[in-house]
């Protein structure tokens, strides 16, 4: 029998009118009291030249707010071992979500992360070897690389009612190789970089960065030990005392009074500097330990970082090492090759994780690739595969340029997902300049007009073809192409790879002309960063900018990090006749009572820490007598808040004519930086303002050829322009540049481009291109000529 209907329709429910998430007044960094709505449950991408305040909105703002709700739902036991986060700047933030940020920040660089522990899939291949590998070794800590085999007995005493000492013995079974300590690399150091054996401990033989005279937790350590002869040559040491020196075990000694652990030399170094990531170390640093240390694989362990037992148990001939080894997409197939009822759903988890890894795009990485060596986009990609599976629906999923890394012909599988995610019912946020993903948006959000001060406004709000349609400058450049050049420049010359074998490549023999615009082509993971950083060695001549993300705190500014300061300090100093570091707000010259950081912190526990401005200097860093001496009519404080223009002009002429910090100023201005403030925290700068930051400084260095790594990222449609321009000058002035890069406007601006491929991982490594960027498009043999033919309309 058919069930009778109302007729009339019923009213929505209450629940259902919850479908925008309202911001009001926001302020963050840039943002001039914007007020939006954005749709739930559709893809909504924000766009805008970079630094126009997207990230303030979306992550500063939208994300940190829903993060911080709910901490703050954990009770104030677990919230004080938390990150705090202070309410953001905005009067009302209505019809939030959870949010699960997936952001552009590297892996962490510890040299034993690698992308199987960054994941889960290390740890439950660890399980099932623990479960079903011939011989059984032990527990799956048996299988950790991170985890020593401990081994202890004795007597204890059990504090429990009347005291008792109980005999206890105790083991655990690790897989880490005793060797290398699980680094898969053994390090020998090279002494001539350490010390100048001809001279004595008192004359300064020391050679480590750092290492001053005056530092009695360091030379004077091994001066005053007691075990040396500070006044003796180091060559003229005894067998007795270049063991000291060199291999002293761990001893208490006195220095002025202090008590001090003295040890050799070579475990001083290797705690020092080699317990340590390079990556994550600083450029002077870097090139010490680059110096001083070779890094060899592990003899015994072949660089598998695992132990004889871990290694020798196997599941169909297979060890843990060999899986891990494995291109991600051949595991996959090996791990559906395995039946087993016991680890049915193990085996299940494995698969969908690994397949996650194929259908994203890094199918080509191996399980034992450390994790401080993947690009920003590979990173983020990693962080996004144990989203992808998940059942969660109606949260708030917020990404920072997830094509970043990308080559178009990925881009769309990119696009898949964020749909696919947005089909699921979540709210998806996008922070992108790509056009190929802008135009999938169901709603998109415009800021700027400008950078800096001249944005933080909405531009527009609307559809994509309300966009190409609005007139705001990502209108305007939307739909831009860049055309091929009317004639290429000649090559001068050619750099020679012969027989490159690095990761994928296959025995690549390859001249990179000189003298050109050179552009490194292919999709992710075909070998181009192998090729060029693998192959082209760093040093006299050669300045290589990467992708690594500039560090700084809230302390470090554009005018220190480029090195400015030094030359403004000294004409300062010599205009006034003082001491350049009155002139330094991290030295002599800082405000007493914020200790140079214009503001003051109050620690309140599990709560968010205020910073309130200084009183007494008023936010200027600087102390008061300080601010009384001039140049050019200014104060440091004035100086320093100075946009790139103005400055540039400021000391370009007249009395306040300063040619070293002029010549800074207009790199800064070349890549496009001129509205930044000179004192502006790197904390307040984007993704691409840092890159460009980046960029600026290695211009200063003496070098004939630049090799730069995807130096588009973060840039808007309309920056690509600059940044084209300023590689054109860079040729045009007698340099090679020799790019990697996804972007299409670079490849059809080349001169020469060298396409890899034409897969990822194994199926890549060779060159399967070389030659003009029209001949490229013309040929439409590989995947990067079939995109290039396409952006360009050929």
């Amino acid at each position: 029998m058919a069930t009778k209907k109302d007729p009339q329709s019923p009213a929505p429910h209450a629940a259902d009118s919850h479908d925008l998430i309202r911001v009001h007044g926001a302020r963050e960094n840039n943002l001039k009291d914007v007020s939006i709505e954005i749709p739930k449950r559709r893809l909504t991408v924000f766009t805008g030249v970079s630094g126009s305040g997207k990230s303030s909105l979306v992550f500063s703002t939208i994300a940190a707010e829903s993060q911080r709700l709910i901490n703050e739902t954990y009770s104030a036991f677990v919230q004080g071992f938390m990150p705090t986060q202070a309410r953001p700047e905005v009067d009302v933030l209505e019809g939030l979500t959870t949010a699960i940020i997936v952001d552009q920040q590297r892996m962490g660089a510890d040299p034993r992360s690698t992308v199987g522990t960054a994941t889960d899939a290390n740890a439950m291949l660890r399980i099932l070897f623990s479960r079903i590998g011939k011989p059984h070794i032990g527990p799956p800590s048996a299988y950790a690389f991170n985890v020593p085999s401990v081994r202890a007995s004795g007597a204890i005493t059990v504090e429990r009612g009347a005291k008792k000492a109980v005999k206890a013995t105790f083991n655990r079974t690790g897989g880490m190789c005793t060797r290398c300590e699980g680094r898969g690399t053994v390090s020998d150091i090279d002494l001539t970089q350490l010390y100048d054996d001809s001279k004595s401990l008192a004359e300064g033989a020391f050679t480590i960065p750092g290492w001053k005279s005056d530092s009695q937790w360091t030379v004077g350590l091994y001066a005053q030990s007691g075990f040396l002869d500070p006044h003796k040559p180091i060559s003229g040491f005894t067998k007795k005392e270049m063991r000291d020196f060199l291999y002293g075990e761990p001893t208490k000694v006195k220095v002025n009074g202090v008590n001090l652990t003295y040890e050799g030399l070579i475990p001083k170094i290797q705690k020092s500097f080699l317990a340590k990531d390079k990556e994550a170390m600083q450029p002077h640093i870097r090139a010490f330990v680059e110096r001083a240390v070779t890094f060899t694989t592990c003899p015994e362990c072949d660089g598998t970082r695992l132990s004889e037992g871990a290694r020798s148990s196997k599941i169909k001939r297979i060890s843990i090492a060999d899986a891990c080894a494995m291109q991600i997409s051949d595991l996959a197939a090996w791990v559906r090759g395995l039946r087993e009822p016991s680890v049915a759903p193990l085996l299940d988890a494995l698969r969908q994780t690994l397949d996650s890894f194929v259908e994203i795009g890094l199918g080509y990485l191996s399980l034992n690739r450390p994790a401080g060596t993947l690009s920003g986009g590979e990173a983020q990609r990693v962080k996004m595969i144990r989203h992808l599976g998940s059942s969660l629906t109606d949260t708030t999923y917020v990404f920072d340029e997830p094509t970043i890394g990308l080559h178009p012909h990925d881009i769309q599988r990119m696009n898949d997902l964020l749909l696919r995610l947005r089909d699921k019912g979540n709210t998806v946020l996008v922070v992108e300049h790509k056009p190929e993903t802008i135009a999938i948006a169901d709603h998109v959000v415009d800021l700027g007009p400008g950078a800096g001060t001249a944005g933080g406004t909405v531009c527009f709000e609307g559809t994509v073809e309300g966009l190409r349609a609005g007139g705001t400058v990502t209108g305007r450049h939307f739909d831009d192409r860049s055309s091929f050049k009317e004639s290429v420049r000649r090559p001068t010359g050619a750099l020679e790879i012969r027989g490159a074998t690095e990761n994928n490549l296959r025995d690549v023999d390859v001249d990179i002309p000189l003298g050109v615009l050179a552009v490194i082509t292919g999709v992710a993971g075909s070998g181009k960063s192998s090729l060029v950083h693998g192959s082209i060695p760093t040093g006299e001549g050669v300045v290589s900018i990467d992708q690594a993300p500039i560090k700084g705190s809230r302390r470090s500014n554009p005018a220190t990090y480029t090195g400015l300061l030094d030359p403004i300090r000294k004409a300062f100093a010599k205009a006034n006749g003082v001491k350049p570091a009155l002139f330094s707000a991290n030295s002599e010259g800082a405000c007493p009572t914020c200790n140079g950081a214009g503001v003051v912190f109050t620690d309140l526990g599990m709560m968010a820490g205020v910073a309130s401005t200084c009183e007494e200097c008023e936010g200027k860093r600087f102390q008061a007598s300080v601010l009384e001496y001039r140049f050019g009519g200014r104060d440091i404080s004035e100086v320093l808040a100075m946009s790139v223009s103005e400055a540039e002009e400021f000391f370009g002429s007249g009395e306040a004519s300063t040619p070293a910090a002029h010549r800074i100023l207009v790199r800064l201005a070349d890549v496009g930086l001129g509205y930044i403030s000179l004192g502006q925290p790197l904390t307040t700068l984007s993704g691409g303002e840092r890159q460009r930051l980046k960029l600026a400084t290695h211009m200063g260095e003496k070098g004939g050829v630049y090799v730069l790594d995807e130096p588009t990222t973060g840039l808007h449609l309309a920056d690509v322009e600059q940044l084209l321009g300023l590689l054109d000058r860079l040729v045009d002035s007698g340099k090679s540049v020799i790019v990697i890069e996804h972007h299409q406007a670079v490849m059809a601006h080349a001169d020469w481009i060298i396409d890899l491929g034409p897969g990822a991982g194994h199926d890549g490594g060779r060159v399967v291109f070389e030659g003009t960027p029209a001949d490229l498009a013309a040929d439409r043999s590989t995947l990067t000529g079939e995109h290039l033919a396409a952006y360009v309309g050929a």
